[in-house]
C-alpha cells in the first residue's frame, strides 16, 4: 500500500485497534499487565519514517502474503528414479525432476514420505519451481558429503585460511542457474566471487535511468528516463558512497557519532559499497515510478542514484514439507567449516522455505543477497550448528517466522562457536518474528547491517557474535527488538539502547551484563529507546511485524 493512501486518522483510528485488540485478546497470557509503550503511539503518525522503528510491513515474499504460492503439480521425483529407501542415491534423480520442471516453465516437484539418500547437492535454479515433501516429520533428504567434496575448497575473498562454508552455500540451494554456474567456476578456479546481484566481480549490471532526490519513506521516485521500466520488472537501486562516506553515515542515522567514525580504514565494510536494493516496480506514470516498498534510505543526488539491471533472479520458487539430515560428524573449528550446510536462498526474491528442518548441519538456513523471501516453520536440530540462520551479502525485506533453534544434542567441541540468527553486510529491514531459541544469540558480525527488527522471540542467550574490526560497526540505525523473552538474563546483543544508534528495545525482560560484552561504536548520545524494560510479554502490541501489517493493510 502506497503511504500517500494513509491518511493520519485513519492510522491514529488502525493503531489504537492493533494495540487495544493484542490487548484484549493476551491480557490473560501477560506475566505483566498488558501495555501500550508511547514509541507505538509515535510509530502510528509516521509509520515509514520513525527515527526508532523501521517499517517492516511488507517484508517476505510477495510483500509478506499469508498464503504462499502454490504452482501446479509437475511430477513426483519417484517417476524420475529417486527411491526412499534410505540406500539409493536419489540426488540425480531429484535433480532431474527438478531441472525439468524449469525447462516446462515451473511446477511443483513432489517427494513422498521416506528417507532419501543424496549424495550431491539439491538444485533449485529455474523460476516458478518448488521442491515439496509430505511434511518435515515424513520425508526425509539424508546428505552423506559436504560442499568441500562436491565443489571445492572455498577460501575468502579477504585472505586467511578461512573457509567461506562457514556462511555460503547450502546442500539445497535455491540460486538463479547462471548464476550459481558462474560461482562454481569462480571457487574451482580459486579466485574467491562476490555473491550478490551483480556478479562475480560486482560489474554485471547496466544502468537504467539517473533517480532524482527523495527521502526515505517515499513509495514513488521521479527518474530521468522511464524507458524499460514497466509495472512487475525487478530492479537495482544502487547507492555508491562519496569521500567523506555520507551514504554510511546516512545509515547510521547521521549526527556527531557516525560523522566522527572513522570509516577509511573498514576496508571489508567498504567493499560492500555500492548498497544494492532490489525492487519491483508496480506503477509508472510519466517519469513517476510507483515501488513495492517504501524507500529504505533518502535518494541524494551526492550519492550518483541509479535504477539498474542485475544478474537474472529466481523468483517463485521454494522448498516444503521436508527434513534435510546431514551426516552426523563434529562441529568443524571455527571458520573451517567444510559445508554440510542446510538451506540458502541466493539472488532469490519472492521465494520461501515452509515447513523445513535442518539436522547435524554446519550451517542452517541462509540468505546471501536474497530479498523478499519468506522462511516459515523452519527448525534447526541435531548436534549444534555454527550460524543456525545467517543473513548477508546486502539481503532485504525478509521475514523469518515460526523458527525454531533446538538445543544442540552433543556437547560444542573445543574450538567452536556458536551465533544464532545472524545478519550484517548493509542487509537491512529484515524481521525475525515468533521464534524459539533455545541457544544461541541476535548475533551481528558487522557491517553495518541496519533496519531490522526481532520480534516475539524466546531466547536462551547463550551465543556470541563474530565480525571482523574490517567490517565495520555491530549496528546501524533503527534496529528493534519488540517483546523478547530472554530466558537466563543475559543481556548482551538483546538490550540494545547503549550499543545500536537510533534503535529502540521495547518490552524486555531484567537482564544484566555477562560473558561477551560490546561497546558502542559510535561516540556521543545515540538516540536509542527503552521502554517496557523489565516486563515479560507484556507490550502491545504483542508482534511489532503483525501490528504493521494490520496498521497500514
Amino acid at each position: 500500500m502506497s503511504g500517500t493512501h494513509l491518511t493520519r486518522r485513519t492510522l491514529l483510528t488502525a493503531a489504537t485497534a492493533v494495540a487495544l485488540g493484542a490487548t484484549t485478546t493476551a491480557r490473560a497470557a501477560a506475566a505483566d499487565g498488558p501495555e501500550v509503550p508511547a514509541i507505538w503511539g509515535e510509530f502510528s503518525r509516521s509509520p515509514f519514517t520513525h527515527p526508532q522503528i523501521p517499517y517492516v510491513g511488507r517484508a517476505g515474499c510477495r510483500g509478506g502474503a499469508p498464503r504462499l504460492p502454490r504452482p501446479r503439480h509437475f511430477a513426483d521425483a519417484t517417476e524420475y528414479g529417486a527411491v526412499p529407501d534410505g540406500t539409493t542415491d536419489s540426488a540425480p534423480a531429484i535433480n532431474r525432476a527438478l531441472a525439468a520442471a524449469g525447462r516446462a516453465g515451473g511446477g511443483t516437484v513432489t517427494l513422498p514420505p521416506g528417507t532419501f539418500r543424496i549424495d550431491d547437492l539439491i538444485r533449485i535454479g529455474d523460476s516458478g519451481v518448488v521442491l515439496r515433501g509430505a511434511g518435515s516429520g515424513r520425508t526425509t533428504l539424508y546428505a552423506t558429503r559436504n560442499l568441500t567434496e562436491l565443489i571445492g575448497v572455498y577460501g575468502s575473498r579477504y585472505g586467511g585460511d578461512k573457509s567461506s562454508w562457514s556462511w555460503a552455500g547450502g546442500l539445497i540451494w535455491l540460486a538463479p542457474r547462471a548464476r550459481w554456474d558462474s560461482l562454481v567456476a569462480a571457487i574451482r578456479s580459486r579466485a574467491w566471487p562476490f555473491e550478490g546481484w551483480t556478479g562475480n566481480k560486482r560489474d554485471e549490471w547496466t544502468a537504467l535511468t539517473a533517480v532524482e532526490p527523495a527521502t526515505r519513506g517515499s513509495w514513488t521516485v521521479t527518474v530521468a528516463d522511464p524507458e524499460g521500466l514497466h509495472p512487475g520488472r525487478l530492479v537495482l537501486l544502487r547507492l555508491a558512497d562519496d569521500p567523506a562516506h555520507t551514504l554510511l553515515r546516512h545509515m547510521a542515522g547521521g549526527g556527531p557519532g557516525p560523522a566522527s567514525y572513522v570509516w577509511d580504514d573498514k576496508t571489508k565494510l567498504l567493499s560492500y559499497v555500492p548498497y544494492e536494493w532490489p525492487v519491483r516496480i508496480t506503477g509508472v506514470r510519466g517519469r513517476r515510478i510507483t515501488l513495492e516498498r517504501p524507500l529504505p534510505l533518502d535518494v541524494r543526488p551526492e550519492w550518483n542514484p541509479q535504477l539498474t539491471t542485475h544478474v537474472p533472479e529466481l523468483t517463485g520458487s521454494g522448498v516444503e514439507g521436508l527434513t534435510l539430515r546431514a551426516v552426523l560428524t563434529p562441529q568443524s573449528p571455527h571458520l573451517l567449516d567444510k559445508g554440510y550446510n542446510g538451506v540458502v536462498l541466493q539472488c532469490a526474491y519472492d521465494c520461501w522455505l515452509d515447513d523445513v528442518t535442518v539436522t547435524d548441519v554446519d550451517n542452517g538456513f541462509g540468505l546471501v543477497a536474497a530479498s523478499a523471501c519468506t522462511l516459515r516453520r523452519t527448525r534447526v536440530a541435531g548436534r549444534g550448528s555454527h550460524h543456525p540462520y545467517f543473513c548477508r551479502e546486502g539481503s532485504h525485506d525478509n521475514l523469518i517466522e515460526d523458527f525454531t533453534i533446538e538445543q544442540r544434542t552433543v556437547p560444542a567441541p573445543p574450538g567452536t562457536q556458536l551465533h544464532g540468527i545472524n545478519v550484517e553486510g548493509l542487509s537491512s529491514h529484515n524481521v525475525w518474528s515468533r521464534g524459539r531459541m533455545e541457544m544461541g544469540t541476535f548475533d551481528s558480525h558487522r557491517g553495518l547491517p541496519f533496519a531490522n527488527v526481532r520480534t516475539d522471540v524466546t531466547v536462551n542467550n547463550d551465543g556470541r557474535h563474530g565480525g571482523d574490526a574490517s567490517a565495520g560497526p555491530l549496528f546501524g540505525a533503527r534496529f528493534t527488538h519488540w517483546n523478547i523473552r530472554v530466558t537466563n538474563g543475559r543481556a548482551g546483543l538483546m538490550k540494545i539502547d547503549g550499543l545500536a544508534p537510533y534503535s529502540a528495545t521495547v518490552g524486555l525482560n531484567t537482564v544484566t551484563e555477562f560473558d561477551q560484552t560490546d561497546v558502542p561504536d559510535f561516540t556521543g548520545d545515540l538516540r536509542s529507546r527503552l521502554e517496557l524494560y523489565g516486563t515479560t510479554d507484556a507490550v502491545r502490541p504483542r508482534n511489532l511485524y503483525e501490528a504493521q501489517r494490520e496498521l497500514t493493510r
